[in-house]
């Protein structure tokens, strides 16, 4: 508890009694201003986007993996994993080189919306693909045989069957992508453009207001933030729980 206190605890501490350091209404504030609003809503609709895209297509890249046997498995097996050993930065860095002003393919989403979702994308896609793998592999595939054997269509084994196993799965990964995004940092401080009511999100718009000599108005926004990413957590936490259940 000392060592979780020292490297958890403390700091959180310490960010929710900086922004209220000032009294609520400075807190409040903080929060409400309208660049504060603006780019809240933009990490959240973000956030929200980049969970239903590689909701899907993680599930996707993970069936693919576990079911299909092709050239070169394994290497795209380990490109999964590339978001977590590459820093941010430098996944920024290569977005805007690859799909930038001067993209060698004419895709040029840099500095726009599009591409904040592109970074988050990039960042979020182990997340899911790495929940769901685990559970497609000691899915009984006895029972999808079963179900075909008596006339089941296709669409109704993945509905009735595979559906409801990696729903839990889903969403504890889906909450992991979430909780990321809305505080990644490194690949959006170069590829947004950091536009205030445009393109700025809540973590930029943190630093911002650290550089701008205001504290405060800085902890306030991470508090926020903080807040959401404890629901989240706490929404997985219940999803394992589902899925314990539903399993027994």
């Amino acid at each position: 508890m000392a060592y979780l206190s020292v490297l958890v605890l403390l700091p959180l501490a310490a960010v929710a009694w900086k922004s209220t350091g000032e009294g609520w209404d400075t807190f409040w504030a903080s929060v409400s201003a309208p660049d504060a609003v603006a780019a809240l809503k933009l990490t959240l609709v973000m956030s929200l986007l980049v969970v239903a895209v590689n909701a899907v297509f993680g599930t996707l890249l993970a069936w693919v993996l576990v079911r299909d046997q092709f050239i070169g498995k394994g290497l795209v097996n380990s490109i999964v994993d590339l978001p977590f050993a590459l820093p941010t930065i430098v996944a920024g860095l290569v977005l805007v080189l690859l799909y930038g002003p001067q993209s060698p393919i004419g895709i040029d989403v840099a500095y726009q919306r599009a591409g904040i979702l592109l970074a988050l994308m990039f960042e979020t896609l182990p997340f899911v693909v790495r929940s769901v793998q685990p559970v497609l592999l000691e899915l009984d595939r006895e029972m999808e045989e079963a179900a075909a054997s008596l006339g089941a269509r296709q669409t109704t084994v993945f509905r009735r069957i595979i559906f409801p196993n990696l729903l839990p799965a889903l969403l504890s990964g889906g909450g992991l992508a979430f909780a990321k995004a809305i505080g990644e940092f490194g690949s959006i401080s170069i590829i947004s453009g950091n536009v205030p009511f445009d393109t700025q999100v809540a973590s930029i718009l943190i630093y911002g207001r650290i550089e701008s000599d205001n504290p405060e108005g800085a902890a306030a926004i991470a508090i926020v933030l903080l807040g959401i990413s404890l629901a989240v957590l706490l929404l997985i936490s219940l999803a394992h729980r589902w899925g314990t259940k539903h399993d027994v």
